[in-house]
């Protein structure tokens, strides 16, 4: 039924679907536990477990528009987080939409310190401008978007570290699998001013590049986060083999709906790339009938040279030759 239902999806309405379900699994708590201690130093002593009791969220993913720095009710620990507002809406500056926003707390001495973490996927790692300047765009905002609801001015020291997390899968060969981290740091130009770190350390971003050829060749060893969202995203690796590697190699135990989310991720992912098989086979006929046209071959030569190239029946040569010749057919 599943397999009916996505072929009679289109290619952007699968892919969109695609990309939805990727956020559900990356949303997921454990995940981002394991992407938290990996690039951000304030978690990198905690277990992943231990992660998990940190971080705060609410069960929508993309449903609800909220106001700029609006926080979110603590919530059982569940199968995703889809965090605090999903957009941020300031007058005059548009609006921004996040994958994955939510708010987490860690101890320090006797008190909490929150910060507001954004886990963004991205599909492309050159779409035409630098990720890297994006993210700090989308930093920018969460710091912004605190105004009136985590601090008021002049309280300026009331305002929340923020951490913009960019999973760039598909990165090209000369990067490989990389973390790389964004941050703001005091440099003297005349000595004087003491460094206090927790007046400036208020934004950072990451950029985890994932290449999943570096990864399957074993070019270079890769960190643990790297390893396991190469793992998790791999559109080669079946649901029941990224079950049981999970469990075996990074002990996830599938819980919380994270086994039947990514499941589903990779029956989409299938058909996404059956789909684009089938669009590349479409292309080749199409290319191999106009040719054979142009060349003045008949349509019986063409459908004979369909049925013993693509080892096609009849009917089908047929209807591929009407559907791309059409009146063109001499």
């Amino acid at each position: 039924m599943k397999k009916e239902i996505f072929r009679e999806m289109s290619d952007d309405s699968l892919k969109i679907q695609y990309d939805a379900q990727c956020k559900r699994v990356l949303g997921n708590k454990i995940i981002l536990a394991w992407i938290m201690k990996y690039t951000m130093k304030e978690f990198a002593l905690f277990s992943v477990d231990e992660i998990v009791e940190c971080i705060e969220g609410e069960p929508e993913i993309g449903t609800v528009g909220m106001n700029p720095g609006e926080t979110n009710r603590k919530t059982p620990a569940n199968e995703k987080v889809t965090g605090l507002a999903q957009e941020d809406k300031i007058p005059n500056e548009g609006s921004v939409t996040y994958d994955i926003r939510f708010f987490a707390c860690y101890p320090k001495g006797k008190e909490k310190i929150k910060v507001i973490i954004n886990v963004e996927a991205q599909t492309r790692f050159r779409p035409g401008y630098s990720l890297v300047t994006r993210g700090i765009y989308y930093g920018a905002r969460m710091l912004s978007a605190q105004q009136g609801r985590e601090f008021v001015a002049p309280d300026y020291d009331s305002i929340k570290k923020v951490c913009s997390v960019w999973i760039c899968m598909a990165a090209p060969d000369y990067i490989g699998n990389a973390v790389a981290k964004y941050s703001m740091e005091k440099k003297d130009i005349v000595p004087g001013m003491p460094d206090i770190p927790k007046e400036y350390d208020k934004i950072s971003v990451v950029m985890v590049c994932l290449n999943s050829k570096e990864w399957i060749d074993g070019a270079k060893r890769q960190n643990r986060l790297t390893e396991l969202l190469n793992v998790l995203l791999s559109p080669e690796i079946s649901g029941e083999a990224k079950v049981r590697i999970l469990q075996d190699d990074f002990e996830i135990v599938m819980e919380y709906g994270l086994e039947k989310e990514m499941r589903l991720m990779c029956n989409l992912s299938e058909y996404v790339e059956e789909k684009g098989i089938e669009k590349g086979i479409e292309r080749g006929i199409e290319a191999l009938i106009l040719d054979n046209l142009e060349e003045r071959k008949n349509k019986e030569q063409i459908i004979a040279k369909l049925m013993k190239r693509l080892s096609l029946s009849r009917q089908d040569a047929e209807q591929y030759f009407e559907r791309y010749a059409g009146v063109l057919s001499p």
